[in-house]
C-alpha cells in the first residue's frame, strides 16, 4: 500500500507505459487531484483514485494502468 504522504505537489504522474498523465496538485482523501495547468490533463482538474498508484520512484507517481486507460477512467472535477 502506498502512503499518500509520499505524494507531493508537482510530482509527475505517469502510466505503466511511461506516458505522461499529469502532475499532482494535491491529495484529497483517497484521490489525487491533478493540476489544471497541464496540457496532459487537458487544462482541467481531474481526479484519480489512490488504488491506481503502483509505486513512487524518482519523484514520479507510477500508475498500475497505462496513460490511455488512466485518461479514459479519470473523473473530471466540477
Amino acid at each position: 500500500m502506498i502512503n499518500s504522504s509520499e505524494i507531493r505537489e508537482h510530482m509527475e504522474v505517469i502510466g505503466s507505459d511511461g506516458g505522461h498523465v499529469g502532475r499532482v496538485d494535491h491529495v484529497m482523501g483517497d484521490e489525487i487531484e491533478l493540476a489544471k495547468l497541464d496540457l496532459g490533463a487537458g487544462l482541467r482538474h481531474h481526479l484519480i483514485p489512490m488504488t491506481w498508484v503502483d509505486s513512487i520512484e524518482d519523484e514520479k507517481v507510477r500508475l498500475n494502468l497505462t496513460q490511455d486507460a488512466a485518461k479514459a477512467g479519470w473523473r473530471e472535477k466540477h
